[in-house]
C-alpha cells in the first residue's frame, strides 16, 4: 500500500522561494554568517561552505585557497538550485583575482551567477558615485599595497589606506566597532567621496550609519556590499535600512 494513499503530495517553493545564495568562506571566518542573516531579507536562502586555511592571513595563505574554491562551491545545493555564489573574502578575492575566482566558483556551481567580496565592493563604490576613496583595513601592509593597486586599476583614486597590521583572522574578528569608527574618522579627508572599510571579519555593519553621520559621506563595507550585490544579482530590489546608504538607497 502506498503511504500517500488518500491524499496528494503538494510541493511549493519552500522557505526560500525568492532566491538562494551560497557563500564560500574561510575556515577561520566568524563574522560573515551572522551579518548575512542580519542583512538579507526573508525568503532568500543563505547557505555556507568553507575552504581550509590557517589563521594567518598573508599573501601566501590567501593565494593557496584558489584550488579549493570549486570543490567547496559544489557542496552547496548540488541540486543546481543556487542562484548566486560568492567567495566571501575581500583580501582573498583580490589576491586570487576576480576572473580566477569566478572560473573556480562556476566549476562548482555552474548554474549560479558568480561574485566575490572585492567585486561587490567595486560595484558598491560605483553605485554610490565614489571616485576618490580612503580605505581602512585590518591587514598587513603586503595586502594593503595590493588592495590599493587593485582598486586603482579599477579606476578609483585611493587617497589613503591604513591597515591595523593584524595577521590572524582570530584577531580581526575582535577589533571593536569603536576602533573601526576611529579608523574611519582618522582616514577621512575633505576630498574623499566615500570611505571603504575592508574585510568581512570586521564588525563594521553596526557602525556604518554612525560613520556616515559623522562624515556626511557614504560608507561601503565588505559585508554590506556583498549583501547588496547578492540581492541585486538575484533580481531582488529590496532596500534595507539601518546599514548605510548603499543598502537603503541603491
Amino acid at each position: 500500500m502506498s503511504i500517500n494513499a488518500g491524499f496528494d503530495v503538494v510541493l511549493d517553493g519552500g522557505r526560500h522561494d525568492r532566491a538562494k545564495a551560497g557563500f564560500v568562506l574561510l575556515a577561520t571566518e566568524q563574522t560573515i554568517e551572522e551579518d548575512m542573516f542580519t542583512l538579507l531579507p526573508k525568503g532568500m536562502g543563505i547557505h555556507f561552505t568553507r575552504v581550509p586555511n590557517p589563521d594567518s592571513i598573508t599573501m601566501e595563505s590567501l593565494g593557496n585557497i584558489a584550488s579549493s574554491l570549486a570543490d567547496s562551491a559544489a557542496r552547496i545545493l548540488p541540486d543546481g538550485s543556487l542562484d548566486v555564489i560568492c567567495y566571501g573574502c575581500t583580501s582573498g578575492s583580490l589576491v586570487v583575482g576576480e576572473k580566477k575566482v569566478f572560473t573556480e566558483l562556476s566549476r562548482g556551481a555552474p548554474n549560479a551567477k558568480t561574485t566575490s567580496m572585492v567585486t561587490a565592493v567595486i560595484r558598491g563604490l560605483r553605485a554610490v558615485g565614489a571616485k576618490r576613496i580612503v580605505i581602512g583595513t585590518p591587514y598587513l601592509d603586503e595586502i594593503n599595497v595590493m588592495e590599493k593597486e587593485y582598486l586603482e586599476n579599477e579606476g578609483f583614486e585611493v587617497l589613503a589606506i591604513h591597515g591595523l597590521q593584524l595577521e590572524k583572522d582570530s584577531d580581526m574578528v575582535r577589533v571593536t566597532p569603536e576602533t573601526i569608527v576611529d579608523m574611519a574618522l582618522f582616514l577621512d579627508r575633505p576630498d574623499a567621496d566615500a570611505i571603504f572599510i575592508s574585510c568581512g571579519a570586521l564588525r563594521s555593519i553596526e557602525v556604518i550609519e554612525e560613520i556616515e553621520r559623522c562624515t556626511g559621506k557614504p560608507v561601503v563595507t565588505s559585508n554590506q556590499a556583498v549583501a547588496w550585490d547578492v540581492m541585486r544579482l538575484a533580481g531582488m530590489l529590496d532596500r534595507v535600512n539601518g546599514y548605510g546608504q548603499l543598502l537603503s538607497a541603491y
